[in-house]
């Protein structure tokens, strides 16, 4: 996302996962996504700016919009969305919620209470089709991270799916989601496959594909970097680096799968 903040391994990793972690072939693909079936198969994520997407093709299109974004430091703050978008009534609607933490960070069980709690604030919004997360929790953050997602699940409406971000380096190397407890888990974790690192080619890099089957079967992408080239079987989400204004829609649709 706009401000993501991952240390020099998560971007050197996610080069490389852009140039491989799609030769998997879309009949292996998992089935864990069905709640998410019957939405669009592109999303467009609309971020911390004024949108204006009124005429979006609804069938083509769900939009994925900042709703919040939810502070951890010794409390918990929220700030809601600033920044108007406009949408058709009838689009499939994705509310993301941020979460950020400050240096001097309290992971404690009433912190953590409190983020449910925005979560849960979010997901009862009338008419959505699913909540995403997007949390770029480190190492030390990651029992904080799926005690909350354990806590949010116990409480979601059973019918609604639950999506969040995930850092290049969770689903290929690093194995942490598969470590999630299966109550834990969302309906998918979506590989952040752009805002490469500065200087770095996928070329350059050695193979590396990934291997969390919760990120196999969507993948996030930009208006303005290179996409691969199989994207067959694959949820889109893709990230206007201009804004929807001058990174149109329209010209979009030429270049998708």
């Amino acid at each position: 996302m706009p401000r993501r903040a991952s240390i020099a391994y998560d971007l050197a990793l996610a080069a490389v996962v852009f140039l491989c972690a799609f030769c998997v072939r879309s009949d292996a693909l998992p089935h864990f996504q069905s709640r998410l079936s019957a939405l669009p198969r592109v999303t467009l994520w609309a971020w911390e700016r004024r949108e204006d997407l009124h005429a979006l093709d609804t069938h083509r299109f769900a939009v994925a919009y900042l709703d919040r974004t939810v502070t951890i430091g010794l409390i918990v703050t929220s700030q809601p969305r600033r920044d108007t978008l406009i949408i058709p009534a009838t689009i499939s609607r994705i509310p993301v919620v941020r979460i950020e933490t400050l240096p001097y960070v309290d992971l404690s069980d009433a912190n953590r209470a409190e983020v449910v709690h925005q979560l849960l604030d979010v997901a009862a919004e009338p008419g959505i089709s699913a909540l995403q997360i997007d949390f770029d929790a480190t190492r030390s953050q990651r029992a904080f991270y799926s005690a909350l997602l354990t806590d949010l699940r116990r409480q979601l409406p059973a019918k609604l799916p639950l999506s969040i971000t995930a850092l290049a380096s969770w689903c290929a190397a690093d194995d942490w989601l598969r470590t999630l407890p299966p109550e834990a888990k969302p309906d998918e974790a979506v590989p952040m496959l752009f805002r490469m690192e500065p200087g770095r080619h996928p070329g350059d890099l050695e193979t590396y594909a990934i291997r969390e089957p919760l990120c196999l079967g969507s993948a996030g992408l930009s208006t303005t970097e290179p996409w691969p080239d199989n994207l067959a079987g694959k949820r889109l989400y893709i990230f206007p680096d201009n804004g929807w204004q001058e990174d149109s829609p329209t010209d979009l649709i030429r270049r998708l799968p």
